[in-house]
C-alpha cells in the first residue's frame, strides 16, 4: 500500500528558504503535497507556484497582491486569502500535515502560533518567533503535541547531535558562523562598508535581510536566543565558534569531553529535506561532503570588537525577560533602513544599542506583552532614526 504524501504549508514561499522548500518537494512528490502557498508581494513567482503545485489555497500580503495573483492565474479555483488574517487561516489549515515557517521577521509569529495551537507540526525558519516568544511557543506545542523541527542549518545540526540523548550530559553547545563578507576587514573600514558589500555572502544564498544579519553577526546572536528556547539549554551553556568554511554547523560538548559535531555541504536543501522527512532520512541527489577535498576546518572565537552586535544579542540573552523583544525589533527596524540606504553600516548597531539602553525590562506572560514591547522599540527606534537624520543625539 503506498504511503500517504505529507501535506504542507509554506510560508513564505517566495522567499529563500521556501523556494529550497519548493525544490525539495520536486524530488519527493510521492512522498508531499502542497495545502497551501502564503507569501508577501511577489504575487508572480506566486502565480508560478500555484501553478505547479496546484495548493488548495493561498495568502499574499494584501488585497492589491490579491487582486494582482487572480488576474496572473485566470480561472484558477485557488482559494486567495490576505493579511495578517489570513496568514493565520493557512497556517491552521485543517488538512496540513506540517507547516513550514519561513515568513522573515516578528511577521511570522502569528502564523507560526496559529499553526501550534492546531497541532500542526512545524518546520520552523523563522528564527525570530522563537526569539520573542520562545517560552509560549514551548507552552503551546507541549499542550497540543506538535513537533518543531527546526529548520536553520545550525539549529537542525544541533537537533541532529542530540537526538536521543540525555540533555542532562550536556556541558555545551556551539552554533558556527561563516563570518560574513567582513571577517577580514580592517577593522577602520567596517562602519563604512556599502550595501552592496555586506550582501555579498561568501557562502550563503540567502534573503536580504539575514545576509545583513550575517554582516553584523546578529543572526548568530539570534540563533543563540533561538537555541536557548529549542533545546531548553541555559545561556551559559551556548556558545559560537567562527568557522569560516561552512561545514560543521553545530558541534555539542558532553561532560565527560566528548564533542559530537554535524557536518554537510553548504546547502539550506539539506536541513530542510531533514525537517520534512524527520524522524525518517532520504537520499539527496547533493554531491557528497568530500572532507580529502575541504582539507583543513578553522574555528575562532568570535571577536566582538569586530561584531559588537553580537555582544548586544548575548547580553539581551542573559538578561532574560523582554530584552530579545527590543534587541530584535530594533534590529529589524534598522536593517531595513540600512536596506534602504537610510543609514550606514555603523549606524545599526548604534540604533540596536540606543534602544536596548534606554529599555525597561518587564515580564512577558501573554502575546500582547511581546507585541506591546515589539511596538514600543520600533517606535523607539523610528524616533531615533529621524533624531539621526537631525543631528540631533
Amino acid at each position: 500500500m503506498n504511503k500517504r504524501k505529507k501535506r504542507l504549508v509554506i510560508l513564505g514561499s517566495t522567499g529563500s528558504i521556501g523556494q529550497s522548500t519548493l525544490d525539495v518537494i520536486r524530488r519527493f512528490r510521492d512522498r508531499y503535497g502542497v495545502v497551501g502557498l502564503a507569501a508577501g508581494r511577489n504575487s508572480g513567482l506566486l502565480a508560478r507556484q500555484v501553478e505547479e503545485f496546484q495548493p488548495e489555497i493561498v495568502a499574499v500580503e494584501s488585497e492589491k497582491q490579491a487582486g494582482e495573483l487572480r488576474r496572473n492565474l485566470g480561472r484558477s479555483r485557488v482559494r486567495i486569502l490576505c493579511g495578517e488574517a489570513g496568514y493565520e487561516e493557512i497556517a491552521s489549515v485543517a488538512t496540513a500535515d506540517m507547516v513550514v515557517s519561513a515568513i522573515t521577521g516578528i511577521a511570522g509569529l502569528k502564523p507560526t502560533l496559529a499553526a501550534l495551537r492546531k497541532g500542526k507540526d512545524l518546520a520552523l525558519a523563522n528564527k525570530e518567533s522563537m526569539v520573542v516568544a520562545g517560552d509560549l511557543i514551548r507552552k503551546i506545542a507541549a499542550r497540543t503535541g506538535s513537533r518543531i523541527i527546526p529548520v536553520d542549518s545550525e539549529h537542525s545540526g544541533v537537533f541532529q547531535c542530540l537526538r536521543g540523548r540525555d540533555k542532562k550530559f550536556i556541558k555545551k553547545v556551539y552554533l558556527t558562523a561563516s563570518g560574513g563578507p567582513f571577517l577580514r576587514v580592517p577593522l577602520e573600514e567596517l562602519s563604512t562598508k556599502t550595501l552592496a558589500e555586506a550582501l555579498r555572502h561568501p557562502r550563503w544564498k540567502m534573503g536580504q535581510k539575514v545576509t545583513i544579519d550575517s554582516a553584523t553577526m546578529m543572526n548568530k546572536g539570534l540563533e543563540l536566543v533561538e537555541a536557548r528556547w529549542l533545546f531548553n539549554l541555559r545561556p551559559d551553556q551556548l556558545g559560537v565558534l567562527v568557522h569560516p568554511q561552512s561545514i560543521v554547523h553545530a558541534l555539542v560538548e558532553f561532560l565527560d569531553g566528548s564533542v559530537l559535531a554535524q557536518l554537510s555541504q553548504t546547502d539550506m536543501r539539506i536541513p530542510i529535506q531533514y525537517a520534512l522527512s524527520y524522524p525518517e532520512r532520504l537520499e539527496s541527489p547533493l554531491p557528497s561532503l568530500d572532507l580529502a577535498e575541504v582539507r583543513s576546518l578553522e574555528f575562532f572565537p568570535v571577536d566582538e570588537q569586530r561584531f559588537p552586535l553580537f555582544g548586544l544579542a548575548r547580553k539581551a540573552l542573559a538578561a532574560g525577560l523582554s530584552f530579545p523583544v527590543v534587541l530584535n525589533a530594533a534590529n529589524e527596524v534598522s536593517v531595513q533602513a540600512f536596506l534602504e540606504e537610510k543609514i550606514s553600516f555603523g549606524q545599526i548597531f548604534e540604533i540596536v544599542s540606543y534602544c536596548l539602553n534606554h529599555h525597561q525590562p518587564r515580564a512577558l506572560a501573554e502575546l500582547d506583552d511581546i507585541l506591546a514591547v515589539d511596538r514600543e522599540s520600533r517606535g523607539q527606534a523610528q524616533l531615533y532614526l529621524k533624531k539621526m537624520k537631525g543631528n540631533i543625539t
